[in-house]
Parts: C-alpha cells; sequence; structure tokens
C-alpha cells in the first residue's frame, strides 16, 4: 500500500518534470527584446525661433525627462517654417551631452499650425518570460537544459547595455583611425629592451638608514 502511495503521489511530478520550456540546444531560447517609446511636446515657433517663454517650458520638460546616454532627441517641423527653434531645442539638448537626430520619427497626432514638436525617443531592453522555472533541473528525459537556462546572462545584459539599440544594429565604427596612435601600444612593446638585458626592471627605493 505504501508503495502503490509513492507512486501515484510521483506521477504528477514525472509528469510536471515533462513540462516546461524544451530546449535541446546549446543557444538559450530566451534574447533581449527591444523597445522604443516617443514622448512628444509641441511648442509655439516663428520664423526667428522659438515662441516667448517656449524655451524655458522645453528646459524644463527636458529636465524631467531626465535626459541619458541612449535617448533620441528630434524636432518634427513639417513646414520647415523654423530652423531656428531646432538650433534652440538642439543646445537645450547638449546640456545633457545629446546631439539632436536630423530626423524626426512618426508621431500620430496631427501638428497644429505654428507649432513643432519635440520628440524624446527611448529604447530599453528586457528579457520576456524570465525566470522560467518551468522546468526544474531533477531527472530529465528529454535532453533538455532547465528552463531558466541563460536568463541571467540576457537579463545582465538587456540592464547594463548603454544603448539597447546596440542590440539590434550593432555599432559602425569610426570610418577613419590613425593607425600610429592605434598601434602606438605595440611599437612600445616592440622596441623594449628584453628582460634578459635588463628590460623592464622594477626600481626599489630603500628606506633604511645608511651608514656616513
Amino acid at each position: 500500500m505504501r508503495t502503490i502511495l509513492f507512486a501515484a503521489l510521483s506521477a504528477p511530478a514525472l509528469m510536471l518534470g515533462g513540462c516546461g520550456t524544451l530546449n535541446r540546444g546549446v543557444d538559450t531560447v530566451y534574447q533581449p527584446v527591444v523597445s522604443r517609446t516617443d514622448y512628444v511636446f509641441d511648442v509655439q515657433a516663428t520664423p526667428s525661433g522659438l515662441g516667448p517663454g517656449e524655451a524655458d517650458r522645453v528646459a524644463g520638460w527636458l529636465s524631467s525627462m531626465r535626459l541619458r546616454y541612449g535617448d533620441h532627441v528630434a524636432v518634427d517641423d513639417p513646414n520647415r517654417s523654423s530652423s531656428a527653434a531646432s538650433g534652440q531645442v538642439a543646445a537645450l539638448a547638449s546640456r545633457y551631452g545629446i546631439l539632436m537626430d536630423n530626423r524626426a520619427p512618426i508621431t500620430s497626432a496631427p501638428l497644429a499650425a505654428g507649432m513643432v514638436r519635440v520628440v524624446v525617443s527611448r529604447t530599453a531592453a528586457r528579457v520576456p518570460g524570465c525566470p522560467d522555472f518551468t522546468r526544474t533541473g531533477t531527472d530529465e528525459f528529454e535532453g533538455s537544459a532547465t528552463s531558466n537556462y541563460g536568463c541571467a546572462n540576457q537579463a545582465n545584459l538587456a540592464a547594463m547595455v548603454a544603448d539597447p539599440l546596440d542590440l539590434v544594429r550593432g555599432q559602425p565604427g569610426t570610418e577613419t583611425f590613425d593607425t600610429k596612435t592605434s598601434g602606438r601600444a605595440i611599437d612600445t612593446y616592440r622596441k623594449a629592451t628584453p628582460t634578459g638585458s635588463g628590460g623592464t626592471v622594477i626600481k626599489t627605493e630603500s628606506t633604511g638608514g645608511g651608514s656616513k
């Protein structure tokens, strides 16, 4: 009777062991997902720049947004009526070390006449579905990794990346570079005197008193 009871209790556990996320490969099934949110702020503009008091409003709004690395700022001016207004917004964004984009993203609401739209685009990365403990690390009869495999690495990557867009398109790198500067460390290493000839010897200083 005791054996039958144990088998009856263990059957659901064995069934649950076969459930959960199946992964027979060496790569995690979870990957960071990057999402973008566009925040908009409409202000009055004239051919000579932002309207009276509008620069202070934009400055206050940008401060409340707490701009940080990875944010993108753009001005949507369909009529191209005020390049001076774009310059003022660019100057305000530069206080946070952010360069303004040349093209603004498409937003849903139409702009009223005499208005320009300041757009702050912010991206975030997360790993949906993590943590996942639906498949435990006990008896495994399907050759699958645990369901939570890779969640920690991917979640840390999503949390630590400075610009989440780098996870999507990467960085192209600089178009030009100075070979003399980039090879300076290698050149110094090659020209160094070998250690057998006294090169890279660490000098020591004695603090003990000497005889006069």
